[in-house]
Formats: structure tokens, C-alpha cells, sequence
């Protein structure tokens, strides 16, 4: 499994907190966040209120692509450039 590093800022109070717990449970600051994080992102995935706006975005997502579908056709018609996958390093336009 990949990683990838997340800096965060905390209050002191709360990093006190979190070093204190961290201690008394003998795992490391990194171990207690990454579990926090694990918990929160099971409950969010979990949420009515979040699958809604997941379908929300879908629909979103496609009306876009559609519309860039069409004014790409108005821009080349039957000559539009078959799709390719790119690892977008030239600087793709995003929203």
C-alpha cells in the first residue's frame, strides 16, 4: 500500500492532550491521529447526508463532462480527437 505524508497544525492544548494519550495507550502520536482519522473517515463513508452529496457530485461530474463533450464536438465535429489518457502533466485545465 502506497503513503503519502499530511502535515497538520494542532493547538498546543489539544497536542499536549494527544502526547499525554498517546503515552498512557504505549502507541506513537502517528498511531493515535492515524487512527482517529481511520475512525472518522468509516463514519463519514457511512453517512446518508454524505452518500447524497456523493450522487449529487456524480451528477454533477457527468453534466460537466457532457457539456465539455459538446463543445468539443462544436469545436471539431466528426474530426474530434479520439481520447487519450495523460498523466495531465502539460497542464490541464481544472476547474
Amino acid at each position: 500500500m502506497s503513503q503519502k505524508t499530511l502535515a497538520i497544525r494542532l493547538d498546543a492544548d489539544v497536542h499536549a492532550r494527544l502526547t499525554i494519550l498517546a503515552r498512557l495507550t504505549d502507541v506513537s502520536i502517528t498511531e493515535v491521529i492515524r487512527r482517529a482519522i481511520e475512525t472518522e473517515v468509516a463514519r463519514l463513508a457511512s453517512s446518508q447526508e454524505i452518500a447524497d452529496r456523493a450522487s449529487d457530485l456524480q451528477t454533477a461530474i457527468a453534466r460537466e463532462a457532457d457539456e465539455q463533450r459538446a463543445a468539443i464536438q462544436a469545436l471539431f465535429g466528426d474530426t474530434a480527437p479520439t481520447p487519450r489518457r495523460s498523466s495531465n502533466k502539460a497542464g490541464g485545465a481544472s476547474a
